[in-house]
């Protein structure tokens, strides 16, 4: 199945600003096809003049008109459809649906971005279904027609809007009507019950929503105004849609309000509310969590950099050339361990920028002890976002590789090094070149005894599950690559 933006730009002449406009609407659309009790099909017109299907969307709140998919049916002509796209106005009439026997009230709306139509939305409801005209159906079936003259228009979707679509509510979690000064016409039994819950009691008909939601501020334990009557305030007064919450007596209700703006005219707004208790809560503990955990990323740090320090004030007094050159080395092993702990302590979640980490460790490891002196250090390329549980064993990777370059290829500091890093989906691959002495003739990585490299090894071959190659470069130097499968999910990018 294509999706909209691949049907579009294979088979029709839209620009990528009409077509932005047309995802904008599918995303915001389901608003629409629930207050219809209709399915909605979006035609657009094809680069050789037919009709094609590129979306479809059917009603939660009634029975479909298509039980089949539409999207990709194409038309060669539809006199309906040509009506709405040259003369730029609503058609109604009766047709059979696509690929089905049921018959169909059929009513097409131009979409109308920037004063031209770029596409045709038809509004399709099953013929056969027989509805009594109560409030709910009266009420829903006017804000559909006011949003889809809106869409005719170029009103609406709303440019610069993005609703979170998992969290937002929809029609059937509640629907509020208010007229233009803010007065509650209809109020569906959903909202009733998501207002009561806030402590609103009595019938909401008649009463001025943004001053009844501003006296929740009076309840016990709040001192503020609740936002939900600031929003509706400016929804109505700018004609900008708001999303708010409103809390009051434990509970958490959304609030979304729609202008509604047909023809210029302001006819109040459409207001959707979903109680949202329950999510804001485990939000809450999601954030405390991730505070603690942060915390604890640095407290880890700061007990490394002690440790670090202890051992750099034991390699001081140490006589022992070799000793002191041990501690050291594990002065910058732990160093490199609480760098990873001090970026994840600033993080949101527990995946870091790798590439100041890189950064940092490259700085520390340029100082050689015995000289004073720098080695200087190139990197090329970027390392990208890693998670923790690959980032902690990575950072003290680099740091042995780019040590025993700096140690063995340039004992007395003369000499660079370069840091060669490229990443794709599923690998990460990096390398440590130098133009030192290079490796022994019979050097054997697996049979190695020297701590820093065995360290390497395990890391990249048992915790990383990657591969490490080292070799001699030819004319000199030498070159250490490794190579470590990028499992996305853990990483969270």
């Amino acid at each position: 199945m294509s999706t909209l933006a691949e049907l579009v730009r294979a088979r029709t002449d839209l620009a990528s600003a009409d077509l932005e406009h047309l995802q904008r609407l599918v995303a915001e659309w389901q608003l629409v096809a629930d207050l219809s009790f209709s399915d909605l099909v979006l035609w657009a017109r094809t680069a050789d003049g037919a009709w094609l299907a590129v979306a479809h969307m059917r009603p939660t709140t009634g029975p479909t008109a298509h039980p089949t998919d539409v999207v990709g049916e194409e038309l060669a002509e539809s006199p309906r459809l040509a009506r709405a796209w040259t003369e730029g106005r609503a058609t109604a009439g009766a047709t059979p649906a696509l690929g089905s026997s049921i018959t169909v009230r059929q009513e097409t709306v131009p979409v109308r971005r920037t004063g031209s139509v770029i596409a045709v939305l038809s509004r399709d409801t099953n013929a056969a279904v027989v509805r009594v005209p109560s409030p709910l159906e009266l009420a829903y079936l006017s804000s559909a027609g006011e949003l889809l003259q809106m869409v005719a228009e170029g009103a609406f979707p709303f440019p610069g809007y993005d609703p979170d679509p998992e969290h937002s509510p929809r029609v059937g979690d509640g629907l509020l009507r208010l007229d233009r000064t803010g007065h509650v016409v209809y109020a569906s039994p959903n909202a009733l019950s998501a207002c009561r819950r806030l402590g609103l009691t009595g019938d909401l008909l008649g009463v001025h929503l943004g001053q009844t939601i501003a006296g929740l501020a009076a309840a016990p334990g709040r001192l503020d105004e609740p936002r939900g009557s600031a929003a509706l305030a400016a929804a109505l007064r700018f004609r900008e849609p708001r999303d708010s919450d409103v809390e009051a007596r434990g509970a958490v209700v959304l609030l979304r309000v729609l202008p509604l703006v047909p023809a210029g005219e302001p006819r109040g707004a459409l207001v959707l509310l979903r109680d949202v208790t329950e999510v804001r809560r485990r939000d809450r503990q999601i954030m405390g969590k991730d505070a603690t955990i942060r915390e604890i990323h640095h407290r880890v740090k700061n007990n490394l950099q002690t440790v670090a320090a202890l051992l750099r004030m034991q390699a001081r007094r140490m006589d022992d050339p070799a000793a002191q050159q041990a501690l050291e080395e594990s002065v910058r092993r732990v160093t490199s361990i609480a760098v990873v702990h001090e970026t994840l302590s600033l993080a949101l979640d527990e995946v870091v920028e790798f590439d100041q980490i890189a950064d940092r460790v490259l700085a520390m490891c340029a100082e050689v002890a015995a000289t004073g002196t720098r080695v200087p250090i190139r990197r090329e390329g970027s390392f990208g976002r890693l998670a923790a549980e690959v980032a902690t064993p990575l950072a003290m990777v680099l740091t042995e590789l780019v040590q025993n370059a700096v140690e063995h290829a340039y004992p007395e500091g003369s000499g660079g090094i370069e840091v060669l890093v490229e990443r794709d989906d599923a690998e990460l691959r990096l390398e440590v070149l130098d133009e030192g002495a290079g490796l022994p003739p019979d050097f054997d990585l697996a049979a190695s005894t020297r701590l820093g490299l065995q360290i390497v090894r395990t890391l990249v071959v048992g915790e990383l599950g990657g591969s490490l190659e080292m070799a001699s470069r030819i004319p000199a130097g030498t070159r250490a690559a490794v190579s470590v499968p990028l499992r996305l999910a853990a990483e969270g990018v």
